[in-house]
């Protein structure tokens, strides 16, 4: 007597939808669903507050320092206040299960933002200590939402699965600039207030789905248990696979902040000669003529960086949904490293050699849209073959430590570079053609050491 083989699992209609972005099997489409738009939430609160902070920060120069020059410096600042929240995360994660890490840290970020929205309104001079909080909870939530991605799905699920979860986070950046048109400034804080809560009950809504899933499903809920005492700091660089990781990380998000004091500057110019010094001839009170020029000028950058996100993030968005799983499925995680390092390269060699507000701005879009697509992708398929403890705590410590000490490293060179050497605009981004092709290298090595672990 024949025993019939075992009915194939077949997907449902909304997986097979899913299918026209990536390979999503049965099974897998609720939970995949969920996490996408969770990703899309996150991205959609920091795009509104990012686009209010550079107004805020462009527009409010501190320590006898201009908000462009200010911004980089701040950036670099991050890196040390970064260190104490890595080490509070890693004794977080230690002691409890992933949903309460994860509860613990909405709860303070969403604390820290209702602050920052009673003394905006208040007149408060926010500018400097938003743009250090922004700057950390962004690396901090996107890497720990990718942690929870990375802790959930198998190695081969994520490689499937996380080109369609990250189009949630292209449309999210996409869609958030767009935001700040409901109000001004600070209603742009309560909007992204209520998405992070949002996105909290969500995180509670798909732990919940996990753990009533059946044993035998192959999304991680039994190993969902709190971490060993390790560090994040000595599992980086206790192992040269994720050393090269946060190696990479430094030299692209010094490029890329390098590429950002050099938008900066381009947009604070702009923004000056559309409005003069001589604006507001009518107003006879110097320091009330001088408050609605700012508040112009600030507005005006506002737009700017509206403009420039939604530009930004829609090419990403396109790029996410018909070029990346199809990247990643033919030719590979290591091959598609090399993608933006050469993306970069072009643009600031025409940069340097050419220059113009213009082509800075295409020049940016086409490097932060690759970012924030493919290599955003590719970066997080990075720790797919790693243990949850360096899923958890060692990608906290690269995803915040490690890039803002790229930061750190680019600060240096703007100081350097603007104080001692008199180098123009156009100047750094020659500098940063020297160190994408450090980068290069470090993909390289990266790619090498990817392909011995993942066959092992």
């Amino acid at each position: 007597m024949s025993t019939s083989p075992p009915a194939v699992p077949r997907r449902s209609p909304f997986e097979q939808v899913l299918r026209l972005i990536s390979d999503v099997r049965a099974g897998e489409g609720p939970v995949a669903a969920l996490l996408l738009v969770n990703v899309f939430l996150i991205l959609s609160a920091y795009y509104a507050l990012k686009t209010v902070r550079e107004g805020l920060i462009l527009t409010g120069g501190m320590l006898g320092l201009e908000g462009d020059e200010l911004k980089i410096y701040a950036s670099a600042a991050m890196a040390v206040l970064l260190i104490g929240v890595v080490r509070a995360y890693g004794w977080l994660a230690s002691r409890v299960r992933r949903i309460k890490i994860i509860n613990v840290s909405y709860a303070v970020v969403l604390g820290c933002l209702a602050i920052f929205f009673v003394l905006g309104r208040a007149d408060a001079p926010i500018g400097l200590a938003f743009f250090l909080w922004l700057g950390i909870v962004n690396h901090f939530l996107v890497g720990q939402f990718w942690s929870y991605a990375n802790d959930v799905y198998t190695e081969d699920q994520g490689k499937r699965l996380f080109p369609m979860i990250a189009v949630g986070a292209s449309l999210g950046g996409w869609i958030g600039p767009k935001l700040v048109g409901l109000g001004d400034t600070f209603t742009s804080f309560a909007i992204a207030g209520g998405i992070l809560t949002v996105c909290l009950v969500l995180f509670n809504v798909v732990e919940r789905r996990l753990q009533d899933r059946p044993a035998s499903a192959s999304l991680s809920v039994a190993n969902d248990v709190p971490l060993g005492r390790q560090g994040g700091f000595q599992l980086v660089l206790a192992e040269r696979y994720i050393l090269l990781i946060a190696l990479m990380l430094i030299l692209s998000n010094l490029v890329n902040t390098m590429g950002e004091y050099i938008l900066s500057n381009g947009v604070k110019l702009h923004a000056a000669a559309a409005i003069p010094d001589t604006a507001h001839a009518e107003i006879a009170d110097a320091a009330a003529r001088i408050k609605a020029i700012t508040a112009d000028r600030r507005e005006l950058i506002n737009d700017f960086y509206s403009s420039f996100n939604s530009w930004m993030n829609g090419i990403a968005l396109v790029v996410q949904l018909f070029l990346v799983s199809r990247i990643i499925k033919y030719a590979g995680v290591r091959v598609a490293l090399f993608v933006l390092p050469f993306v970069a390269l072009t643009g600031y060699g025409m940069i340097g050699l050419i220059g113009g507000f213009g082509l800075l701005r295409v020049a940016k879009i086409a490097e932060n849209a690759t970012d924030y697509s493919l290599q955003n992708t590719v970066r997080h398929a990075l720790w797919l073959p790693t243990t949850r403890e360096a899923k958890y705590k060692a990608k906290s410590a690269v995803d915040t430590f490690f890039v803002r000490l790229g930061d750190a490293v680019a600060a240096g060179l703007v100081f350097v570079g603007l104080h001692h050497l008199g180098l123009s605009a156009r100047d750094f981004a020659l500098v940063n053609v020297a160190v994408i092709g450090l980068w290069i290298a470090v993909c390289v090595a990266l790619a090498r050491r990817h392909k011995a672990i993942s066959e092992a």
